[in-house]
């Protein structure tokens, strides 16, 4: 090899070094002063770290524990943001508090590790040409956005099997509030008996039940579910269910009318399926099953032919 196909090698272990280098400053421990000033702080802070130490191991624990310092440079910059992020996590699934800072740090790793594909790959094979540095920012950008793919079918997911629990979970609301139980009572034995059948949608009664327990208003326990959930009919119902409560209506009726409206919407949705279906079906039936039949119609038929006007003298 003589010294210009040494060239990307060398330039791949630079960025390699570079980016140890990095990591290992971020990651670096805080000086002993100021730990002993956050304990001075709190004093149970050391026998809280040290359980969760303990309890936490592994790759999660690595990556917990660098992701203050990876997030850093994504962190957001306003409240608006934070919050809009935060909420996109709790529509998947993810509402602990350190949940924003996990997710930013696993962009800024997973980009840094398809830096790494890309910089071995483009630089290898194209050298220090553009279709090099094209391969290079290619996957370095797929790397950085796939944590945010994950993230939005996460979402989607979770959003439609709530949405599709939800009217069963709604027609037990009802019979458990009209057999005499309170909203919160329901909520906990709705939680219980669809806890296998709708996990979802479970969770977030109990978290729900959780924060009431706590001591948090009723209005900002309902309003913070239909954001948490993310889903339409989930944000109606805790808008009908707080409006009841400010006016001192029946919850039972109210839930009753948003049983029926979803119902409603359900039969709906169906028929706009089934009307769909003759669309749908033209392309299978065009690419598959019309060439079957035009064979089997036809094709003796063409045998024939081409045997008659064979055998002509």
């Amino acid at each position: 090899m003589n010294f210009v196909e040494l060239i990307p090698w060398a330039i791949f272990g630079g960025i390699t070094i570079l980016l140890m280098v990095a990591f290992g400053h971020f990651n670096s421990s805080s000086s002993r002063a100021s730990e002993r000033l956050d304990e001075l702080r709190d004093p149970t802070r050391r026998a809280r770290e040290k359980a969760e130490q303990e309890k936490n191991s592994g790759m999660g624990a690595m990556l917990k524990k660098a992701a203050p310092a990876l997030s850093k440079a994504l962190k957001p910059k306003t409240e608006l943001e934070e919050s809009k992020l935060k909420v996109s996590l709790a529509n998947a699934g993810y509402s602990s508090p350190a949940a924003p800072q996990v997710f930013l740090a696993l962009k800024v790793a997973i980009g840094c590790v398809g830096l790494f594909i890309g910089a071995g790959y483009g630089l290898t094979t194209y050298g220090l040409t553009q279709n090099g540095f094209l391969a290079l920012g290619l996957v370095g950008g797929i790397g950085f956005y796939l944590p945010q793919l994950g993230l939005a079918l996460l979402k989607k997911g979770r959003k439609q099997k709530i949405f599709l629990s939800m009217p069963d979970a709604l027609d037990l609301l009802v019979v458990c509030v009209e057999a005499g139980l309170g909203l919160d009572a329901a909520m906990r034995r709705v939680a219980e008996e669809l806890e296998e059948t709708a996990p979802e949608i479970c969770a977030e009664f109990n978290a729900a039940n959780m924060q009431l327990q706590m001591g948090r208003p009723r209005r900002e326990v309902l309003h913070d579910l239909g954001v948490r959930t993310g889903v339409d009919d989930m944000r109606a119902l805790a808008a009908i269910l707080i409006q009841a409560d400010k006016f001192g209506s029946s919850i039972a009726q109210a839930l009753r009318v948003q049983s029926d409206s979803m119902r409603i919407k359900r039969s709906q949705m169906a028929e706009e399926q089934a009307a769909k279906t003759a669309v749908k079906m033209i392309f299978p039936l065009v690419l598959f099953i019309f060439p079957g039949i035009f064979v089997v119609l036809v094709g003796p038929a063409a045998i024939m032919m081409i045997e008659g006007l064979l055998t002509d003298p």
